[in-house]
């Protein structure tokens, strides 16, 4: 390929860019406008014809950029689970937000580096305000510079871990875990996210360091459990290291008891972590701020912007207490990297070194909103959520959880099996939800992650579900 025509397909000149943008512009307007339409949430393609369609780019001859994009939008609008759609009730892909989605092609087009201050301040200072703002809302008690965005909540979690490790166990960041001489212990509810087994297998303190509390009726966590479960370990030899409460659990939407939680941490020496990584955003909500009192008491606290906050895929945040901490758990001193800035850079902070500008994801949607416009856009969910627990028992389904957040957990009065219902609602392309299990009752699940989700659209699950109950029993 000659060199001007790689530059060109590269870099093109202003008009061609103009003209492409405008039309990339059009791809992503259609689509917004889709989501509300009525057309299938599920997939239309299956694999063997996803991989046909794919083969067509050999990547051996150049091919126009809108050529590329206009097959790869329509492989997406027909070969995934629609998850931004307005009846997609499914785990925590969101509707994104519009301005997130400006946001996103800004910092793709600007594509700042925010490893260290000095390449970014804009950048970096826009993300610490922004940081800023929702630790108040939450009512965190952290120190300036102590958070950052992360990928999402795994990372986020991740960074708890290493916090407190580091925390608890003086030799742990320099010897590892061979130096601990005691198994350390980590305690969150048997409803909770488990991707901590693979943080604890990552950290090299091994997944059954892990130490699952079993939960109430209610699916919260219980607090006498863990204090047994410490107990027993304490006169085991362990040492117990993080308490992880959980705010919003993925099945339910429980939430723990944080308060209590927080003072048994307290009382032997562990970290305290609020995993709040759906249901943090319910802080913005004076309705429902309530509901995570206790979360003040935190040592450190995930938050997803990809889930409530209706940011693009993936925006997580870690707060943390003490900036200190951070820095004992992740300084680290090379010669290629910038001296002398007036505030500490994230390479020293967190587990990422090269960083893209994730924080203007939720700057934009929370500057485009106003402190209003969010509450009004949570309780909005809030609400839909509450009226579908209201259809769905008003139509012979049972809700078996009990939460302010909206998600529904639910089972067929007259004894039809969940995953043949889900199988046939899916199957019709009307909406998307799943199955799972909680407090030990297989369930059907349903949860509001799009803020275009009307009362309509709770019409047309609950038909649907109505009509494969009937089909199934």
């Amino acid at each position: 390929m000659a060199e001007a025509s790689w530059r060109n397909a590269l870099y093109p000149d202003r008009p061609v860019r103009e003209r492409a943008l405008e039309a990339a512009g059009h791809l992503v307007s259609d689509r917004l406008a889709d989501l509300v339409a009525d057309r299938p949430v599920t997939p239309r393609l299956d694999g063997p014809e996803i991989r046909a369609r794919l083969a067509a780019f050999d990547f051996e001859e150049p091919r126009p950029t809108l050529e590329v994009a206009h097959a790869i939008t329509q492989l997406l609008d027909e070969g995934l689970v629609q998850s931004a759609h307005a009846r997609c009730f499914g785990l925590f892909n969101p509707t994104p937000a519009f301005p997130g989605i400006v946001a996103d092609m800004l910092s793709a087009a600007w594509n700042p580096q925010l490893a260290v201050w000095s390449h970014a301040p804009a950048a970096v200072e826009a993300e610490l305000h922004v940081l800023t703002a929702v630790a108040q809302r939450l009512g965190l008690a952290v120190e300036p510079g102590s958070s950052h965005f992360t990928s999402g909540g795994s990372e986020a979690n991740g960074a708890a871990l290493t916090v407190a490790l580091t925390r608890r166990f003086p030799t742990f960041g320099a010897a590892g875990a061979a130096s601990l001489g005691a198994q350390p212990r980590v305690y969150a509810s048997s409803e909770s996210h488990l991707a901590w087994l693979k943080l604890l297998h990552q950290a090299g303190i091994g997944r059954q360091a892990l130490r699952l509390v079993d939960v109430g009726a209610d699916g919260r966590m219980d607090p006498t459990r863990l204090h047994a479960a410490i107990a027993a370990d304490l006169d085991a030899g362990d040492i117990p290291a993080l308490v992880v409460a959980t705010a919003g659990t993925t099945n339910a939407g429980a939430i723990d008891p944080l308060g209590p939680i927080a003072e048994l941490a307290e009382a032997v020496g562990a970290h305290f972590h609020v995993d709040a990584a759906w249901a943090g955003a319910a802080g913005f909500s004076p309705a429902l701020a309530p509901a995570l009192a206790g979360i003040e008491c935190a040592d450190s606290v995930t938050v997803d912007a990809h889930k409530w906050f209706s940011a693009p895929m993936g925006a997580g945040m870690f707060f943390c207490r003490r900036k200190a901490w951070l820095t004992d758990a992740y300084h680290v001193a090379t010669d290629y990297m910038p001296k002398g800035a007036p505030a500490d850079d994230f390479y020293t902070q967190s587990q990422q070194w090269s960083r893209r500008f994730i924080g203007l994801r939720l700057f934009m949607i929370l500057a485009a909103l106003g402190r209003e416009g969010v509450a009004a856009q949570i309780n909005h969910q809030a609400a839909m959520g509450d009226l579908l627990k209201r259809r769905l028992g008003e139509s012979g389904w049972r809700v078996i959880n009990d939460t302010p957040l909206p998600v529904a957990c639910f089972v067929d009065v007259g004894g039809a099996e969940p995953e043949a219902v889900m199988r046939r609602v899916v199957d019709t392309g009307q909406a998307w939800i799943s199955t799972t299990r909680t407090t030990g009752h297989a369930c059907l699940r349903a949860c509001i992650t799009s803020f275009l989700t009307t009362e309509d659209d709770l019409e047309a699950l609950v038909t649907a579900l109505d009509q494969a109950r009937k089909a199934r029993r």
